[in-house]
């Protein structure tokens, strides 16, 4: 609340000495209240150039996150990001406690956006006490109105559904009647298919592990063991294996794959420890190219990263395969039936650790050579597989000649076990399988698409620690599968679970490919 302003004294009653004291002590007190707003106005300042600088920090960092420390990024990325979150939280509550001017509010307070127009709206009108005219006790008749909108959270309900089955009896010989019971998604449980799909995302999806799960359900009134809910994932994972392997199928069909793996710390049974299990993933997603083929992702899940895992997955799989340099594809490779196309994502990142550590020359003319490569790529994204090897073999075959020849020359000046002879290289070791993509407008210049699909398995790892089995691991790989092709399709995944689960129990095995998620989303 402002202060009431001192009243002041009769200036005509004060003599000279007291009229001088008078203008002293207000000229000291304009001097203190000036130096203290010029203080808060630096501190203003500062603080505004601290946000500033960490968003630009956390944008920094988040174009980072493709190598191998990308768990020790997201834990920078987090600790800058509730520094940034307490910082904008100062500033939004002492901008609400003192006064500004509408001049100053639209230049340091950015527009704010209209809210979502899908979103149900709730009418909560506000009638003034008023009942007649205050002031001559005429009635009131309507002249308008002003409206404004808050964005408000109903939490999530959890709900009983009794199922009555009435029994009807024939008055004329006794027989009895009654409808069959519905189906449950989990014979005997209690978990209705929305429920189910739930749990699912909540711990698949927003990487919540049951245990904290049981916590938030406890919060509603709700008793649910941990053992419970994990007899419910285990359940749903069985239930949805068919629709998993149907899913395998229409990846495994394609001529053209992305693939990669990524470590998962997995409990040792009798041990107390951990070993390291493996998830692969494998991507058919031929959109770039222009093809309208439903895009899919499905994972697997391994208890190590021998090559005869890779070998098995991909015994149905013939064509390109865009994937890292992993050794245990080599022995696939020998076979002829799979042709590596290597990934330039992986080439430019090594060049890019250099770069950031080193200040290396040579690193940034190779960074920037690629940079022309992607700039053709973002170009021709969508257009057909005709077109876009007619531009690379136009535009990006001289670049990648020019770039070859830079590369041999600038090795023939390093020292060997210099780390930029390594990242040279590792790009001129796989040259042959970097311009594959060059010849065949289906590929792609990196495996990116694999390593999205992977993200969610970090963020996972991050928030689990580990599997609790290797059962847990594969239960995990099927909901990844589910939900990533469920995303790629534009489907929410939540919702699309609860139409799979409330429909596959009863579902013929033999159209089980109506479940997958464009399926199911062309019925909507």
């Amino acid at each position: 609340m402002v202060a009431s302003r001192a009243t002041l004294p009769d200036l005509d009653a004060l003599d000279p000495h007291e009229l001088k004291a008078l203008i002293v002590a207000q000229h000291q007190q304009l001097t203190t209240q000036e130096e203290r707003i010029l203080t808060q106005s630096e501190q203003l300042a500062s603080r505004d150039a601290e946000i500033e600088h960490l968003k630009l920090l956390i944008a920094k960092l988040r174009r980072m996150r493709f190598g191998r420390s990308s768990e020790k990024l997201d834990r920078q990325i987090e600790q800058l990001e509730l520094r940034l979150v307490e910082l904008e939280e100062s500033r939004s509550k002492e901008s609400l406690e003192r006064e500004t001017s509408a001049a100053e509010s639209a230049v340091t307070r950015p527009a704010r956006r209209p809210l979502p127009e899908h979103l149900p709206r709730e009418v909560q009108t506000y009638l003034p006490k008023e009942e007649a005219c205050p002031d001559c006790g005429g009635k009131l008749k309507r002249l308008g109105e002003d409206a404004s909108e808050i964005l408000e959270y109903v939490r999530e309900r959890i709900k009983v559904i009794r199922q009555v089955r009435p029994k009807l009896a024939c008055a004329g010989c006794d027989r009895i009647v009654q409808a069959a019971a519905p189906s449950r998604p989990i014979a005997r449980s209690v978990a209705g298919p929305g429920l189910l799909a739930h749990v699912l995302i909540s711990k698949y999806g927003d990487h919540l592990p049951l245990y904290r799960q049981t916590q938030i359900y406890a919060r509603e009134g709700v008793d649910l063991d941990r053992s419970t809910l994990a007899e419910w994932v285990g359940g749903c994972s069985r239930l949805l294996q068919p629709l998993v392997e149907t899913l395998r199928r229409h990846v495994m069909s394609c001529d053209k794959l992305h693939a990669d793996d990524t470590p998962v710390p997995v409990l040792a049974p009798g041990l107390g420890k951990t070993k390291t299990g493996r998830l692969w993933t494998y991507v058919r997603d031929d959109r770039p190219a222009g093809d309208r083929t439903p895009p899919a992702v499905w994972f697997c899940y391994s208890p190590d990263r021998k090559g005869e895992h890779p070998k098995e997955h991909l015994s149905s799989f013939s064509g390109t395969l865009q994937a890292d340099g992993y050794a245990g594809f080599e022995q696939i490779y020998e076979t002829g039936r799979i042709q590596e196309a290597a990934c330039w994502a992986h080439v430019r990142r090594k060049f890019y650790d250099l770069q950031a550590a080193h200040k290396s020359p040579v690193a940034v003319e190779a960074i920037e050579r690629i940079a022309g490569l992607y700039a053709i790529e973002s170009e021709i994204r969508g257009r057909s597989p005709e077109e876009r090897r007619e531009i690379r073999h136009l535009r990006s075959r001289p670049l990648l000649d020019s770039l070859k020849q830079w590369l041999e020359e600038t090795l023939g000046k390093l020292s060997r076990k210099s780390d930029t002879a390594l990242a040279v290289r590792y790009a001129l070791g796989r040259w042959e399988a970097l311009l594959r993509y060059c010849d065949n407008g289906r590929l792609e210049i990196d495996n990116n698409a694999a390593e999205r699909a992977l993200r969610v398995v970090a963020l996972g790892r991050k928030n689990f620690l580990f599997a609790g089995s290797d059962g847990g691991g594969e239960s995990a790989a099927a909901m990844y599968s589910l939900i990533g092709t469920a995303k790629l399709n534009g489907l929410d995944p939540e919702s699309y679970l609860r139409n799979v689960l409330s429909r596959i129990a009863d579902h013929p095995i033999n159209r089980i490919e109506e479940l997958l998620p464009w399926n199911v989303a062309a019925e909507s």
